[in-house]
């Protein structure tokens, strides 16, 4: 039987699909692009690597057709190519958490040691909003805030949390939110903020998600 039918093809072209994402700067990557539009130089930056390796990585996603890019006077402008990468992703972190015995203990010991209590999902957070019970917290940095963010929600970033917990009430309870569900801020701000007395839980993922469930999303600062 020919090896060369379009199921092969097909399969081929998946698999360069999948070797595109195959690897952790990567995945990194399209972390920071679910959260808007961003050039190569403040994407290295965030991520911490070089611009030269940061172009490869990206030139290698933008072939696979899950990224795409413009410029912008002397900028190149890279974004995600179609939601269905985050359902990718997501996909990928369902597998991944039933089925492999060191992601269940990196979840278990990092992330739940520091919140094990149920996440707040998207709808009971939209309840509670309409009741007036909550302060949307988001923890990402103001560049991220500005791309995007749930509406009416208070911008003060990780780093700066501990120098302002006086702009958050302690009579009402907080919901927090950063960039997915393994993202280490919303985990390290809820930690923090329940040691200092706060009333305080995570959203159930970020605003990706959010924004891919049709719900508004304001921008600027």
């Amino acid at each position: 039987m020919s090896r060369n039918g379009p199921k092969q093809t097909l399969f081929t072209q998946f698999a360069v699909l999948a070797k595109a994402i195959a690897h952790p700067l990567r995945l990194e990557l399209l972390e920071q692009l679910a959260q808007g539009e961003r050039s190569v130089q403040r994407l290295a930056d965030r991520i911490g690597m070089s611009v030269a390796n940061a172009s490869q990585h990206l030139r290698q996603m933008h072939a696979a057709g899950l990224v795409t890019a413009r410029r912008e006077e002397k900028f190149v402008l890279y974004s995600l190519a179609d939601p269905a990468v985050l359902e990718l992703l997501a996909s990928l972190r369902r597998v991944a958490e039933r089925n492999d015995a060191k992601v269940k203990q990196v979840v278990q010991g990092y992330f739940e040691k520091r919140d094990a209590m149920e996440a707040v999902t998207r709808t009971e957070l939209i309840d509670r909003y309409r009741q007036g019970l909550v302060t949307v917290l988001d923890v990402r940095p103001e560049d991220e805030f500005a791309l995007g963010h749930l509406p009416d929600a208070i911008n003060i970033p990780l780093e700066q949390l501990s120098e302002r917990l006086g702009d958050l009430s302690r009579s009402r309870e907080i919901v927090a939110y950063c960039r997915g569900p393994y993202c280490v801020l919303s985990y390290e701000a809820v930690e923090m903020l329940r040691s200092k007395g706060f009333k305080v839980r995570r959203l159930e993922d970020g605003l990706p998600e959010w924004r891919q469930s049709g719900l508004p999303v304001a921008t600027g600062v």
